[in-house]
């Protein structure tokens, strides 16, 4: 039997890809329509946030949330994929570094700032996955773009050595905005301070309203699935949960089914909308950019 329309947050275990996850949610869902809202790295951990079945086109409004993470970043090392991943290229000692400096350098990171993303993100490059380009031996030469940290605090540091070289490990916490790249600032941490620098953990706490409280693991799906007790939180509760509300009038419910225009709650909000019928049904998400106010999509279409 497949699972209900809704979303299922699961907790990524390393080592697995975020499609990885998704083939064994379509398996323990019962069908093919899983998808996730957003990429985590192979090495990441956390917050992965899948649409099941109608739910699936909840994802393209989810995939642009705030997302906040725990990381650890070392600094005195640079890599290729500026993380843990990728060889080391250049190694300078970190034992220098102070508290002070530190806490200047990750100011000058927070706030809007223009990030230039890892040359192996999955960005395309004349049609070309820019880690494509990296892995066939090309230089990638990425365009800085806006992006804003709301939050870059450091919970700790340890200093350690790595091949002979002194380093210091700076546990964060991040608050960013969709597009950012931790690993990048993981990078530019170091390049501010002249010893370079690179992630070696990375954990998703948050993205949007979803947290890891809300998160289960792969055993406990695999568990809950046997058991016939799947976590899918359902369609309407999952839009209620991680958009603005807007409570429909029936009239504009029926018109909204179908496909019709009507007037915004509140004209020129930027973030999309979820419309709900006076029954609770999620009728659709709205674009109220404009005095008018139209379906980015419809879940509960009008009766002809």
């Amino acid at each position: 039997m497949s699972a209900p329309d809704g979303l299922l947050v699961v907790d990524k275990p390393a080592g697995w890809t975020s499609h990885d996850v998704v083939g064994r949610a379509r398996r323990l869902c019962g069908t093919r329509r899983v998808g996730h809202a957003g990429t985590l790295d192979p090495m990441a951990t956390g917050v992965l946030v899948l649409g099941v079945n109608k739910a699936t086109r909840l994802l393209t409004f989810l995939v642009g949330s705030d997302k906040a993470y725990t990381a650890t970043m070392r600094l005195g090392q640079s890599t290729i994929t500026d993380d843990a991943e990728g060889e080391v290229v250049a190694t300078t000692p970190a034992e220098r570094v102070d508290a002070e400096a530190l806490r200047a350098a990750v100011a000058g990171l927070t706030g809007e700032i223009e990030q230039v993303p890892s040359s192996v993100s999955a960005i395309k490059v004349k049609g070309e996955r820019a880690y494509a380009r990296v892995r066939a031996g090309q230089d990638v030469a990425l365009a800085a773009r806006p992006v804003t940290v709301s939050r870059f605090e450091v919970l700790g540091t340890r200093r350690a050595e790595a091949d002979g070289v002194p380093v210091l490990d700076v546990e964060v916490e991040v608050e960013v905005t969709s597009g950012t790249y931790v690993r990048a600032l993981a990078r530019d941490l170091g390049a501010a301070l002249g010893v370079g620098g690179h992630l070696t953990a990375l954990r998703r706490t948050r993205v949007g309203s979803f947290t890891l409280d809300q998160a289960h693991t792969l055993p406990e799906l695999e568990a809950a699935a046997e058991a016939g007790t799947l976590p899918v939180l359902p369609l309407a509760d999952a839009a209620r949960s991680g958009f603005a509300v807007r409570e429909l009038t029936q009239a504009e419910a029926t018109a909204v089914g179908y496909g019709q225009r009507v007037a915004s709650a509140e004209p020129g909000r930027a973030e999309p909308v979820a419309a709900f019928a006076p029954d609770g049904t999620l009728v659709a998400m709205l674009d109220e950019s404009g005095h008018k106010a139209r379906a980015h999509v419809v879940f509960a279409p009008a009766s002809s």
